[in-house]
């Protein structure tokens, strides 16, 4: 028997003093956080939340995401974490889609039905019986009128509940997808797929219970909840908590705290290593303490990667990995040669390889499909039989990512099959326009899309964001690009923009930019 609760429940036991989470001046231990998850799981079982029932989860990156997360699991349900920024229509797909029979929800969240409305703004959802609010004040009413509240659960639980069994392969989260191929679909996640996450992990990232990690990374996504979160919890360590990324903040945090592990997206070290006020910052101190960085959601620029490895003295560990894949599935390694632009290789007991569209291995250094077999495999698309059967195709999961491999078994990504260009009949990937442009010392960050076009079908347009000062011209630029790429891929359409639209987890929103 397996539930992924025991992760927490062997660190209390071995380290009940230590902290496991710091926000300010809070600092939860770990006996602390078990004892707070076992009263949530007894409230929900009072509540009439039964193994199996599926409990959805709205919250910052707070302290009360952990104690609601595994009290969840202690309850023996299934955690469905949804997006902080999800308003009240898309809140209420989530539920009904995940046939949530509970939603926990914290106080601040948008679009949240307060007052009078309160909990009957969800009594369209079928099957979503009770309505939990966190509030900041744990002793304060509920905002929500005929909701609960977390507090009282807290408050009224009992802190010696027993820890609901669960086999290995029953389902323990449902990861919502971004939608970016549709509407978000369900990858559900057994205990077993994030329980063997977490020890590859551990042992691939060399996390120690000494180590103090920075959580800016949102805890609704599969990279902060499972790299972070979990797996943080399983080796014992103290994690500091950001609930929204600030790159000056997240500097101070890791002066502050001597943070020892970073994790974040490429568009977070851009920040980092872009913030203009570090003056009252000891860059060299961070540098002194920070012992491994890791990258992950998407691909990290070489120059990035280059640029923040020689300002703070770190390796970056690139690694790769999506929602239905629990979510790791290859890194560099430590103990290995890193490959600058790489995702390194599979994680152990992964395999990975490229298909072309037959389903064949295409030759040695030519792009393919990514396709996954392993422990880190979800079950399944929730309630979706045929789109489970279409990416399950041949026992292997289709990622739906190009990428390629050298001679030495290492893969790199080149792009999303929906991202590729198609101009003039060539395939043009826009990751290799967007690694090449970020070179120049003129530009700053830069997204490249298809743009419809009535000669070549799709013209090839960047969005640029120009470096500090710069007064780059979109011909100068043009030129530039002309002279280092293939007549049929450099950009003929340049727009520059103080900013580019991102997601909560930091992913560039290029299906903004094409509309």
């Amino acid at each position: 028997m397996l539930n992924l609760a025991t992760l927490l429940e062997q660190s209390a036991f071995r380290y009940p003093d230590k902290s496991a989470f710091v926000l300010g001046e809070r600092e939860l231990t770990y006996a602390e956080l078990d004892a707070s998850a076992r009263r949530v799981a007894s409230g929900l079982a009072q509540l009439g939340v039964v193994a199996g029932d599926k409990v959805a989860l709205t919250c910052p990156n707070l302290p009360f995401f952990p104690i609601a997360y595994f009290g969840i699991l202690k309850a023996g349900a299934v955690v469905v974490p949804l997006n902080v920024l999800f308003k009240r229509r898309e809140v209420a797909y989530h539920l009904a889609d995940s046939e949530a029979k509970a939603y926990v929800c914290f106080e601040g969240t948008p679009e949240l039905p307060m007052g009078a409305e309160g909990a009957a703004g969800f009594a369209a959802t079928p099957g979503c019986e009770q309505l939990i609010a966190i509030t900041v004040d744990p002793a304060a009413a509920s905002p929500l009128e005929g909701a609960s509240t977390l507090g009282t659960l807290l408050a009224t639980g009992d802190a010696s509940f027993d820890t609901v069994q669960t086999r290995p392969d029953d389902t323990a989260v449902i990861l919502y997808t971004s939608g970016t191929t549709g509407q978000p679909k369900g990858a559900e996640l057994s205990h077993s797929n994030i329980f063997m996450n977490c020890v590859v992990n551990r042992e691939t990232l060399d996390y120690r219970p000494e180590d103090v990690g920075l959580l800016v990374l949102p805890l609704f996504h599969s990279f902060g909840q499972v790299v972070l979160m979990n797996t943080g919890v399983y080796t014992g360590v103290t994690t500091v908590m950001q609930p929204r990324f600030d790159p000056g903040g997240a500097l101070a945090l890791m002066q502050a705290h001597s943070v020892t592990f970073f994790a974040g997206v490429p568009t977070m070290y851009w920040a980092l290593l872009h913030h203009p006020d570090t003056e009252e910052l000891d860059l060299a101190r961070i540098a002194a303490s920070l012992r491994i960085a890791v990258s992950g959601g998407a691909a990290l620029p070489v120059q990035v990667l280059h640029d923040f490895e020689e300002r703070f003295e770190v390796p970056i560990l690139e690694g790769y990995g999506l929602s239905e894949t629990s979510p790791v599935a290859s890194f560099n390694h430590l103990d290995r040669e890193r490959k600058p632009g790489s995702v390194g290789t599979p994680v152990w007991g992964v395999e990975m390889r490229l298909v072309d569209e037959s389903g064949n291995p295409p030759p040695l250094g030519e792009p393919g499909e990514i396709v996954i077999r392993g422990h880190n495999v979800m079950k399944g698309y929730y309630r979706r039989p045929e789109e489970t059967a279409e990416a399950m195709r041949g026992g292997w999961f289709h990622t739906g990512d190009v990428g390629s491999m050298d001679e030495d078994g290492y893969f790199y990504i080149v792009d999303r099959t929906k991202d590729m260009i198609i101009r003039g009949g060539f395939n043009v990937y826009p990751r290799e326009i967007e690694e090449l442009m970020m070179e120049h010392p003129a530009v700053s960050l830069v997204a490249v899309i298809g743009e419809a076009h009535e000669e070549h079908g799709e013209e090839i347009k960047a969005f640029v964001v120009p470096a500090e000062g710069s007064e780059l011209g979109a011909d100068e630029l043009i030129a530039w690009c002309k002279e280092r790429l293939a007549a049929y891929k450099y950009p003929r359409l340049i727009e520059f923009r103080d900013s580019l639209p991102m997601t909560a987890t930091g992913k560039i929103l290029k299906a903004e930019l094409r509309e």
